[in-house]
């Protein structure tokens, strides 16, 4: 089996204006396609993921049962897999790269679903945070295409207060002398570890670090995790692709384009797509009252927050037992 497939598009317009050149999306499949083309979940990738990472929500035991269901995980651009600040081309490599938004990725996702697998429905889009975003995307973009969404611990539209928070982790990075405006020679390895560190007081809740809930998933104490955190974000990330995602989370707004030309009440409506909305109550930086709102104009919704100490995190594969539960009974409940 391959390890993972390459969509080459040429040169793609972006929402900006600007073109992104050789652009290339990376995705792999898992099961197989029905006749009727009737079986087809999308599960994009959210921020440090990718479409291996992304393996932790599929299996034979899960909701997303390859056996059943033909599941498309996608990666975004950024994330060293598709195009990227780090393997574009010459013209637009590192600091050089243009501005993404989440229309740009989906616009781009459509023309594989369409154009390279001609498949002209969709039976769900999933995913967790930056993910799930993206199902709000595709069900706002595509309403026509896109029969239900389950984004988990995740907005249509980037709060203020998230978007001060991802200011907070850009400055840690940055601030490293050996950034030079992203026109670095070697990766900045004090920025980037400031960024994990920083990073990890977000992810988790307050309750987390108060009922020492980090050494059920294997640190010993505090400084172990931050460490482990500054380390994993040193050794497997590009600075400039970090940042490249982290201006497309701040960009994302399911209302900023001109399909919608900001009417965010209006994008909500547009959505056609059985919906369950699935908060955690004590996530910091994708709040359950950006749902809410939402919830005022989705036609198709149900809101289903889940309580948990691991905030943010509490949807990362084998963190939480009871969100991983509740996770794949909702999307069983779209799928069935």
């Amino acid at each position: 089996m391959k390890k993972f497939q390459e969509f080459n598009m040429g040169n793609v317009k972006l929402l900006s204006g600007n073109i992104l050149k050789s652009a290339k999306l990376v995705y792999k499949t898992y099961g197989k396609l029905n006749k009727k083309k009737s079986n087809v979940v999308i599960l994009p990738t959210f921020y440090t993921g990718n479409h291996i990472r992304n393996e932790g929500f599929i299996g034979k035991n899960r909701a997303l049962n390859p056996n059943k269901y033909f599941i498309i995980s996608i990666n975004m651009f950024g994330n060293s897999f598709s195009t990227s600040p780090s393997n574009a081309s010459k013209s637009q490599h590192g600091h050089k790269f243009p501005e993404i938004t989440m229309w740009d990725n989906i616009y781009c996702q459509h023309k594989l679903i369409t154009e390279k697998l001609k498949i002209q429905r969709i039976a769900l889009v999933t995913g967790w945070s930056m993910a799930g975003c993206q199902s709000y995307q595709w069900a706002a973009q595509y309403p026509n295409m896109v029969e239900a969404i389950l984004p988990f611990c995740a907005s249509s539209k980037t709060s203020i207060h998230n978007h001060v928070f991802l200011e907070g982790v850009k400055a840690a990075l940055t601030a490293d002398k050996n950034w030079k405006n992203g026109k670095y020679t070697k990766q900045p390895v004090e920025g980037l570890k400031a960024f994990g560190r920083v990073y990890a007081g977000w992810a988790f809740s307050q309750n987390f670090y108060r009922e020492k809930l980090y050494k059920k998933i294997g640190y010993k104490n505090v400084k172990n995790l931050l460490d482990d955190w500054a380390n994993d974000h040193a050794k497997n990330w590009d600075a400039n692709d970090l940042l490249s995602k982290l201006k497309t989370w701040q960009l994302n707004d399911i209302s900023s384009n001109p399909l919608y030309k900001d009417n965010y009440i209006k994008s909500l409506k547009s959505i056609k797509a059985k919906t369950i909305l699935m908060p955690c109550d004590q996530d910091l930086y994708f709040r359950t009252e950006d749902n809410i709102y939402e919830k005022k104009f989705i036609k198709k919704v149900s809101l289903r927050p889940v309580s948990s100490a691991y905030g943010h995190c509490a949807a990362n594969p084998g963190n939480d037992i009871n969100f991983e539960k509740k996770l794949d009974k909702n999307i069983r409940e779209l799928l069935d």
